[in-house]
């Protein structure tokens, strides 16, 4: 008996390291989907990103542009810069600016380029250039948005598909997208939109 009582059993724990590496690896994979499925709701829901393509909206937004657009519950507002679904024979999303909203009513001066919205002549340091071109649409001005609708055209005003033509016309607002409220690349015009 003396032998037995000689003897201690110290409990120690051996590590393998074979399992603590599979351990970290399942903890990085956990952490890895918990942040896929963060972002997958906030770009369903919140945010996303989209791509501008072509100038009508220069000197704003460039060809090329990828801004991000606030999703969430939007309302079109005056002066924001939006993202429309595609709509009639447009196959593509197209980035403007709200000019009117419903039950508002604009009129376009085509002889110096100026567009007054109930009765008020805007201030739009934003576009490129007086605007001369008309556009083809069955627009009579002054013109009162319908329910439901918005008045969108392009910074560039004489390079811009938009209200004022038949393509388009006024905007549902369920086809508005979102606010684009940031230009994310290229990095050297990363900024807010205004």
């Amino acid at each position: 008996m003396d032998e037995m009582s000689d003897r201690v059993v110290i409990d120690e724990k051996v590590e393998n390291p074979a399992s603590e590496f599979s351990a970290t690896c399942f903890d990085w994979l956990e952490s890895l989907t918990q942040a896929l499925v963060l972002v997958v709701i906030v770009m369903a829901f919140f945010i996303r990103p989209v791509n501008v393509v072509g100038t009508s909206m220069l000197n704003t937004l460039h060809d090329a542009d990828k801004v991000i657009v606030l999703k969430y519950g939007y309302v079109p507002k005056n002066g924001d810069v939006v993202v429309i679904n595609p709509i009639k024979n447009l196959k593509e999303a197209i980035v403007k600016r709200v000019i009117a909203t419903e039950g508002q009513t604009i009129s376009i001066d085509f002889t110096d380029g100026s567009v007054t919205v109930d009765g008020r002549k805007l201030s739009e340091p934003y576009i490129k250039e007086r605007m001369w071109v008309r556009g083809d649409g069955d627009i009579t001005y002054p013109y009162v948005i319908p329910e439901g609708h918005c008045f969108v055209m392009g910074d560039n005003r004489n390079g811009s598909l938009d209200s004022r033509f038949k393509e388009v016309g006024v905007i549902p607002n369920d086809k508005v997208v979102g606010k684009a409220i940031m230009i994310i690349f290229p990095f050297n015009r990363f900024g807010v939109i205004h």
